[in-house]
């Protein structure tokens, strides 16, 4: 089983997982042609993917999702509350999931779940093939046990690490948003990440990247600096998503 980032942050997301004959894209952030160019840096064919899993209808997570469903033929997974923004829907074949309700495409099983987020109705997605799992946490204002419960005993997890919290505080945002963002249902900072983490962190673990950092309102040494804390490891062990380069493949064995 293996991952790769195509990038992460407010500007697009998309990652891709794959395992023995099928390989899913969760979220399409980037425009049809950006798509396309990163999917080749990373080896794949556009119609090469069996799914797209959406997280939830932010501009950045789905922006391109109907384009590329469209123009590829791709089936579309999201959940009641996400469909109802997707737009351009028509001739696009979508699944409509549970926020709690596992399912199988191909050789992945995905097991979805609620997080809170200001969206209708946001999911994130544990993704395993039968004996390794990867816990995929990008868009979440607070940490729930049900969350802690899901991402456990995962042998990879990609997870938020929005902000840092006092660079967020003395950012030029308006204080609106800053508000939002720091709200349980905004987005995760790099201590609320650190602390997660620490909650489900065990042996097995092979892989933690940090993703959907902000450009303005954080740093990746900062990200790493916090999730290395929580595991008690070298901070060069914790990878981080790129914006513009993503991530390359990542093995689970």
């Amino acid at each position: 089983m293996r991952f790769a980032s195509l990038g992460s942050g407010s500007q697009g997301n998309a990652l891709l997982v794959s395992a023995g004959g099928t390989t899913l894209m969760v979220d399409c952030g980037f425009g049809l042609r950006d798509c396309s160019a990163r999917l080749e840096r990373l080896g794949v064919a556009p119609d090469a993917l069996d799914a797209i899993l959406v997280t939830h209808e932010h501009g950045d997570h789905i922006g391109g999702v109907s384009r590329f469903a469209a123009r590829h033929g791709t089936p579309v997974w999201l959940t009641h509350g996400t469909v109802r923004h997707l737009e351009d829907a028509a001739g696009i074949d979508v699944r409509v999931i549970s926020g709690y309700t596992r399912f199988a495409i191909g050789d992945l099983e995905i097991a979805p779940f609620p997080v809170p987020h200001d969206a209708s109705e946001p999911a994130q997605f544990v993704i395993g093939d039968g004996s390794r799992r990867l816990g995929v946490l990008t868009d979440a204002g607070s940490v729930t046990q049900h969350m802690v419960q899901m991402l456990s005993g995962c042998q990879g997890l990609f997870l938020e690490c929005n902000h840092d919290e006092a660079l967020l505080r003395s950012s030029s945002y308006p204080q609106s948003l800053i508000e939002r963002v720091a709200s349980d249902w905004g987005h995760l900072s790099n201590t609320s990440a650190g602390e997660l983490l620490r909650r489900v962190a065990h042996g097995g673990l092979q892989h933690v990247v940090a993703a959907h950092l902000s450009q303005q309102n954080n740093r990746p040494d900062l990200a790493r600096a916090a999730l290395a804390d929580a595991l008690g490891c070298a901070s060069d062990w914790i990878a981080v998503a790129d914006q513009a380069a993503g991530l390359d493949w990542r093995h689970i064995t």
